[in-house]
């Protein structure tokens, strides 16, 4: 891993003056200064608003999966409320923990603290209001079995994922990436109230889905990372090696993902698009692997066609999820 000039905040949690003056720059003017359009735009991006549309297409199937059928469209309305502010507060809370990092890289460099359109007070205070508003209308509109699973993917995310593992290790997305495959157990359990080994499956399609998924893209800005001493696998590894851990993990996702049919969840238009798309994902991935291997660097790598056809894949299968009931 590269040793940078500038530190990023150290493992013990404490901020190196450093960057605490480089992340704070776009802080130093008032931001109630600012115009109230642009104030808005800059709360709805603390949310992530794209990186949420991906958790809603997990959500939303499964719950259709759960009821066999169309569920109550007022339930899926509510749950897709409750998730999006559970999201939204719990990457409102990244973005005010990763401020000084954030200001240090590129792909970061306009979020909404590094310009200074919103304090990390504000920041701070608007996630902790929607990781206890989307907690209170889960548990009091939906169930507690939901709210506690939103609540608990939250903390998962902000606690486990951006304060301890992703500054520390480069398994952070590995495990970091469990909050983002609870939203499958959520869409379940909204409609249940209870647990299946149907969502259990379909969260470890999610878990190993994470790390191929976020990979490649990690192998294209891993100069970013590099710079705030962030240990993203590509940082540390080669990209034969990181080639290699994409392949196995996406043979076991891919796996894992045909087990439904069997146990008698899904038909067989399920069971059609699972190996079809796996199929695909697997080409892409042996190919970025031969790539790699060949000791192909830039544009040559391609590392961004498997990281485009991941969020492709999992919006068709999960597609798939929720049309296989009105099939069989």
């Amino acid at each position: 891993m590269c040793v940078t000039a500038v530190e990023s905040r150290p493992a013990g949690g404490g901020t190196s003056h450093a960057v605490k003056a480089v992340g704070e720059l776009g802080t130093s003017q008032n931001p109630s200064n600012r115009p109230f359009g642009a104030r808005v735009k800059a709360f709805v991006a603390l949310t992530k608003p794209r990186i949420i549309e991906l958790l809603l297409i997990t959500t939303v199937p499964v719950m259709f999966l759960a009821e066999q059928g169309v569920p109550d469209l007022t339930l899926v309305f509510i749950t897709c409320l409750g998730g999006y502010l559970s999201a939204g507060g719990a990457n409102a809370l990244n973005m005010w923990y990763d401020r000084d990092i954030d200001a240090l890289m590129e792909r970061t460099s306009q979020r909404p603290l590094v310009t200074g359109m919103v304090s990390p007070r504000e920041c701070l205070a608007f996630g902790i209001t929607l990781a206890v508003v989307s907690t209170l209308l889960f548990g009091l509109a939906v169930n507690w079995l939901s709210a506690w699973l939103s609540l608990g993917a939250l903390l998962f995310y902000v606690v486990v994922y951006t304060m301890i593992l992703k500054r520390r290790t480069s398994q952070n997305i590995v495990w970091g990436g469990i909050a983002g495959c609870l939203p499958v157990l959520i869409g379940w359990s909204s409609v249940t109230n209870s647990m299946s080994w149907a969502p259990v499956i379909l969260f470890l399609v999610m878990f190993f889905w994470t790390p191929p998924h976020y990979w490649p893209l990690s192998m294209r800005v891993k100069e970013d990372y590099a710079r705030v001493g962030v240990p993203m696998l590509p940082v540390i590894a080669s990209n034969k090696v990181v080639a290699r851990q994409i392949v196995l993990y996406s043979w076991v996702m891919v796996a894992v993902s045909l087990l439904l049919q069997p146990l008698g969840y899904t038909g067989w238009f399920y069971t059609a698009v699972a190996l079809t798309t796996g199929g695909w994902w697997l080409w892409e991935a042996h190919g970025l692997q031969n790539r790699a291997k060949s000791e192909a660097t830039g544009g040559k790598l391609k590392e961004m066609r498997l990281f485009h056809w991941s969020i492709t894949y999992v919006s068709l299968l999960f597609v798939a999820v929720a049309v296989d009931p009105f099939l069989r």
